[in-house]
């Protein structure tokens, strides 16, 4: 679903990725561990679009992403969730979740999630669908900023640190939404120290300075 071959990425003049290869399957969880400035959110960006100089091949379902903009990447299916949530704080759960709607992908798009999906996944938010969103706890925006991603109905789900700073019980119900998402085929990259969903998933990726080592270095 999502490759990724030779990613070299730059912050200005500071190189953060270093020859990254690896691939995302359909369907699969996939977490990419490592210390803070290891890389993760950098991989995210470069996936996204969000990094003025990357080098290398990404591709996703086949089609190469090389020069398209991130609005474009998202239309083909990348749902990305940022460590900083950004959320329209002075808009409604509901405002923020409806903002991101879209038309399904057909109605037997495999996967696709709507407002009703979505509650079910994150049932605190059905009792503030009229909260602002700047009157949330940390854990609650999370939740949302998941959800709000997810109602476009992504077929790739990139998330960058989900769990940090959230409270162990908040922790514990985006770990069983994200793991029932993946159980209806939903392929998800999530970026993590917090080893909560590390042994739910397919494969554990550990970046260190801005590198994958080979699986046989590991240890």
């Amino acid at each position: 679903m999502l490759e990724i071959q030779h990613l070299n990425a730059w912050h200005g003049p500071a190189q953060a990725l270093f020859d990254v290869s690896l691939a995302v399957g359909e369907g699969e969880l996939v977490v990419l561990e490592g210390l803070n400035g290891a890389g993760k959110s950098s991989l995210m960006l470069s996936v996204m679009g969000l990094l003025p100089r990357v080098e290398g091949r990404l591709s996703f379902q086949g089609h190469d992403l090389s020069g398209r903009l991130p609005h474009e990447r998202a239309r083909l299916g990348i749902g990305f969730v940022p460590e900083d949530r950004r959320l329209f704080t002075a808009l409604t759960v509901r405002e923020n979740l409806l903002i991101a709607a879209r038309a399904p992908r057909g109605a037997d798009a495999p996967g696709a999630i709507v407002l009703q999906d979505v509650l079910s996944l994150f049932p605190v938010l059905g009792g503030m669908l009229d909260r602002p969103a700047g009157r949330m706890s940390g854990g609650e925006q999370q939740m949302l900023a998941i959800a709000r991603t997810l109602m476009s109905s992504p077929r790739l789900l990139l998330l960058d640190e989900p769990c940090e700073g959230i409270a162990p019980v908040l922790v514990e119900a985006i770990r069983d939404a994200l793991l029932g998402l993946r159980a209806r085929g939903l392929a998800m990259l999530v970026a993590e120290q917090n080893r909560v969903l590390a042994g739910q998933a397919d494969r554990v990726l550990t970046l260190v300075s801005g590198r994958l080592p080979p699986p046989d270095a590991a240890s």
